[in-house]
């Protein structure tokens, strides 16, 4: 059985690092401007050189995003740009434009072109059809099915075929949303995406005034209105009486325990999102569905002990999307926009490592304490222990290591691996079948 490439999001230098140590085969980043990621991203153009460059001597890929649509101002910076990008020589270029493509095949003819999941491809005729412009890869639609995707396979053999197996589902077709610009102004399909999708909204309802048809007079009706939190008294008119106050926030993909059939419909990369999530959430993620394909590869099933690590990280719930069938409603979560249901909490960066105290200074990112139960988490595996004491960086004893604040040192149950973590258990028992 064929495996494919493990591929994970770098939304910035740090998370590229943390990304191969933890067992991705290659990396997409985007360079702000012309990426749907433009926030909490730090690639210039000079990182993304040395992420090129970083990767090529790691063995691994790095594949370039510039799957923005332009308006027209945008055209000429975007071919500039474009023209840049070709001298690194990078694995693979993301793009979802066709006038933008076209300018990349006439100037750049060996520049691999991967088609963005943005240009909505469906069926194995449109496969045909960028096949036949020179497309290198296709990022199939999200919202295929596994029978479909095998077809496109059957149909289409000698093309690279891609889909996403993890991470946020937007509420919009294949991400293409204006809710975002309709609200805000902040336009998703230029990288600046507020997800006013996942807003916590309320749901007034109040009787209508007496409306007169044709002279005749029509009886008293209840409209309803949505006003979302931080935004008090701008009341939007919609149709929907439903009780729920998260009425668009989709939950979060999850593949990890159907996996082998989707290596099995003979995609030749699978792809994580999250360019804008955590070194944590990068870090688990991979690591799960790295061993994951470790054990496809090896003829072993894949453990319940390595699906319940996505747990480990925050969600909205689990779906497998499209992949096995239409999720209906099942597919939202109506009741929270935070996660209910994550086992373990990052609490920091192990920072290095002093052999001689045997003490490690940790980058505190959220709070723990003396007496809490926390885990080691690397790419070697996962080794429990109980905080039995912990000073600051004058060496002073504290209680409490406070998220965001100081960096601070305790012991640790083994050496450290150089991108080891530490995670605190929330919840030790669980149900947590997807």
């Amino acid at each position: 059985m064929k495996i494919p490439e493990l591929l994970v999001p770098a939304g910035t230098f740090e998370k590229m690092e943390y990304a191969f140590a933890y067992g991705a085969d290659a990396v997409y980043a985007g360079i702000p401007r012309f990426s749907l990621r433009a926030r909490e991203n730090d690639f210039n153009f000079e990182k993304i050189k040395q992420a090129v460059e970083f990767a090529r001597r790691k063995g691994k890929k790095l594949y370039l995003t510039m799957n923005i649509f332009p308006h027209n101002s945008k055209i000429a910076s975007f071919a500039e740009m474009l023209d840049r990008v070709a001298e690194l020589r990078p694995d693979g270029l993301i793009m979802a434009d066709p006038g933008m493509i076209l300018i990349a095949r006439e100037k750049h003819p060996d520049l691999p072109i991967h088609l963005s999941t943005q240009a909505n491809t469906i069926n194995w005729q449109a496969v045909r059809f960028w096949k036949s412009i020179g497309i290198k890869r296709i990022i199939l639609s999200r919202e295929l099915s596994l029978n479909e995707i095998a077809e496109i396979r059957r149909h289409v053999p000698d093309i690279e075929l891609e889909t996403f197996i993890h991470g946020a589902i937007c509420i919009a077709y294949s991400g293409r949303c204006l809710l975002s610009n309709y609200f805000t102004h902040r336009d998703a399909n230029q990288g600046t995406c507020t997800n006013a999708c996942r807003w916590q909204y309320r749901v007034y309802s109040q009787p209508a005034e007496l409306e007169e048809e044709r002279d005749v007079l029509l009886p008293v009706r209840e409209q309803y209105f949505l006003e979302e939190y931080e935004r008090p008294g701008q009341l939007m008119p919609i149709d929907e009486d439903e009780h729920g106050t998260y009425i668009m926030n989709a939950k979060d993909l999850a593949t990890i325990h159907i996996l082998e059939k989707i290596v099995q419909a003979g995609l030749d990369s699978v792809k994580v999102e999250g360019r804008t999530k955590s070194v944590y959430y990068v870090s688990v993620i991979t690591n799960a569905y790295r061993k994951a394909l470790d054990a496809i590869a090896a003829g072993r099933a894949i453990s319940q002990e390595l699906i319940n690590e996505v747990f480990a990280v925050a969600n909205r719930g689990y779906v497998t999307g499209f992949l096995e069938r239409n999720p209906l409603d099942k597919g939202l979560n109506y009741e929270s926009g935070h996660s209910a249901n994550q086992s373990r909490l990052f609490c920091g960066i192990v920072k290095d490592w002093d052999e001689s105290t045997g003490l490690a200074t940790v980058a505190v990112r959220n709070r723990f304490e003396v007496g809490d139960e926390l885990e080691l988490f690397s790419p070697g595996g996962v080794a429990s222990f109980s905080v039995e004491t912990m000073v600051d960086g004058k060496g002073e004893p504290v209680q409490v290591a406070h998220g965001g604040g100081k960096d601070i040192r305790l012991p640790l149950p083994e050496r450290p691996h150089p991108y080891a973590l530490l995670r605190k258990v929330v919840k030790k028992k669980m149900p947590m079948v997807l």
